[in-house]
C-alpha cells in the first residue's frame, strides 16, 4: 500500500513540479543571454567528514548540472559553484571567507553545519549573501533576521514529530523515553533540553525519564542504560553521534534488551550505525527521523530525481542521507533563483534578492521533488517552525525501508 501511495506521489510531484516550471516560464519566454552567477561552497575534504563530502558536493553540483540545462538556460542564468576546503572548522571557514567574498562576489553559499553558521552569521548581513545549510537547526539560533537558512526545522522538532507518530502507533498512553546526551558540544545540550520543553509541555505524548550525560566517544553505556530501563523507559534517543548509538545498542543487547528501539538521526542514522556495528540487523526495529527524504530503495520522488541525476546528468555520488543534504540545499537555492528572475528578469541578481526570495516565497514539497517536505520561512528564524512534516526510516527483516512518509511535526515551543 505505501509503495502504491510512493509511486502516486511521484506522479503527481512530477505534474506539479512541471507544471510550477511552466508558469515560471511563460509558455512564450524569452530566451536571454546567459548571465552567470557564483555559488561558494564550504567542504570538508581533509577533515572528519572527508568521508562523506563526495556524497554531500557530488549531489550540490549535480543539482546545477541539471538545473542550468533545464531551466536556467530558458531563464538566461547559470549557476557555478567554487568548493573549498575549510575542513569544518570555524577559524578555517573565517579565514577563507574574505578571499572567497573577493574572488567569487557569490548570490549565495553553501555550508555544511556550525562551523560555517558561527563564523559566518554575524559578517553575512553587512556581506549581503545568505548562508545556506541542510542540517536541522537549534534552539539558540532561534532569533529573527537571520541570514542562515537550515532547511530543516531543529533536532527536537523532528523529534517531536517521530514520537508524535510513534505514540499513536503504539496506541497506548505517553512514551517513556531515555535520552542518551553529551556535554560536549553545545549542539547536543541543546537537542535534549529541546526534547523535555517538547516532553513537559505534551505529557500526553512523552515522559523524559531521564537524560544521559555520556563522553564524546563513549564505549560502555551497559549501567547508563540499565538506569534508563530500571526507569521504565521504552524507546531511547540518541541523536548526538554513531559512536553513541553502537555503545547503546550494544548495552540493550547484553541487558537482553535487543528489541528496545533506538531513535536517531540523519547524521548518525541506521545504516552508518548498523556498519560500526558490524551487522545492519543490529538496528533491527529501530527508527531514524528527519524533515528530508529517507534514502532508501523505495520508489519516491526523491529516489526518482537522484537517478535522473546520476544517469542524465553523471553526478558522482551515492544516495545517502548527506546526499539528502546536499540536495536540500542546492534545491532550495535554485528555485529561490528562480523566483528573483521570475520578477527582475536575469540581470542583476544579488544575495539580498536570494534571501528575500527565500523569506517571501513557500516551496512546495513539488519543487524539491519531495527531498523536502512543504519549507515555509519567515523572518522569526533561520529554519521553518510550522507545517512541517517528518519522514521516519527504519530497518525490517534486514531491510532499510520507509515507514511513514511527511509525519506532522506538532507545535515546538522555544526552550
Amino acid at each position: 500500500m505505501i509503495k502504491q501511495k510512493i509511486w502516486a506521489s511521484v506522479r503527481v510531484r512530477h505534474a506539479l513540479g512541471s507544471a510550477a516550471l511552466l508558469a515560471v516560464l511563460g509558455s512564450g519566454s524569452t530566451v536571454y543571454a546567459q548571465t552567470t552567477y557564483n555559488i561558494a561552497g564550504i567542504a570538508d575534504f581533509t577533515g572528519p567528514f572527508a568521508d562523506v563530502m563526495k556524497d554531500i558536493t557530488g549531489c550540490r553540483r549535480g543539482v546545477l548540472d541539471w538545473w542550468n540545462e533545464e531551466v536556467g538556460k530558458s531563464l538566461g542564468v547559470t549557476l557555478k559553484v567554487k568548493e573549498h576546503d575549510a575542513r569544518y572548522d570555524v577559524a578555517q571557514v573565517a579565514s577563507l571567507w574574505p578571499g572567497i567574498k573577493a574572488e567569487l562576489n557569490p548570490i549565495a553559499v553553501w555550508g555544511l553545519g556550525g562551523p560555517d553558521s558561527n563564523a559566518l552569521q554575524q559578517r553575512l548581513p553587512n556581506d549581503k549573501v545568505p548562508l545556506l545549510l541542510g542540517t536541522a537547526g537549534y534552539g539558540f539560533a532561534w532569533k529573527d533576521g537571520s541570514w542562515v537558512f537550515n532547511a530543516r526545522a531543529t533536532y527536537p522538532h523532528e523529534a517531536a514529530g517521530f514520537y508524535a507518530w510513534y505514540q499513536k502507533k503504539m496506541g497506548g498512553g505517553p512514551l517513556k523515553v531515555g535520552v542518551i546526551s553529551s556535554e560536549v558540544s553545545p549542539a547536543y545540550v541543546d537537542i535534549h533540553k529541546g526534547v523535555e520543553r517538547f516532553a513537559k509541555d505534551n505529557p500526553q505524548i512523552l515522559e523524559v525519564v531521564e537524560t544521559i550525560y555520556t563522553e564524546a566517544q563513549p564505549t560502555d553505556l551497559t549501567q547508563q542504560v540499565h538506569r534508563l530501563l530500571r526507569k521504565g523507559a521504552t524507546v531511547i534517543q540518541v541523536f548526538n553521534n554513531t559512536a553513541s548509538v553502537v555503545a547503546t545498542r550494544r548495552a540493550l543487547q547484553s541487558l537482553g534488551k535487543g528489541n528496545l528501539p533506538i531513535v536517531v538521526s540523519a547524521h548518525n542514522g541506521l545504516l552508518s550505525s548498523g556498519k560500526a556495528l558490524g551487522d545492519l540487523n543490529r538496528m533491527e526495529g529501530s527508527y531514524e527521523v528527519y524533515g528530508m527524504a529517507i534514502p532508501t530503495d523505495d520508489p519516491t520522488a526523491a529516489r526518482a530525481f537522484f537517478e535522473k541525476l546520476r544517469t542524465q546528468y553523471k553526478t558522482q555520488a551515492n544516495f545517502t542521507s548527506p546526499c539528502m543534504m546536499g540536495l536540500a540545499t542546492s534545491l532550495l537555492t535554485v528555485r529561490a533563483v528562480e523566483q528573483v528572475v521570475k520578477i527582475k528578469g536575469p540581470a542583476g541578481v544579488t544575495g539580498a534578492d536570494v534571501r528575500t526570495a527565500l523569506q517571501t516565497n513557500a516551496f512546495p514539497s513539488e519543487l524539491t521533488f519531495g527531498v523536502l517536505p512543504n519549507i515555509k520561512f519567515s523572518n522569526d528564524a533561520p529554519f521553518p517552525t510550522s507545517g512541517l512534516a517528518v519522514n521516519i526510516g527504519t530497518i525490517e527483516k534486514g531491510m532499510y525501508k520507509l515507514v511513514e512518509q511527511s509525519a506532522p511535526v506538532p507545535n515546538v515551543n522555544k526552550w
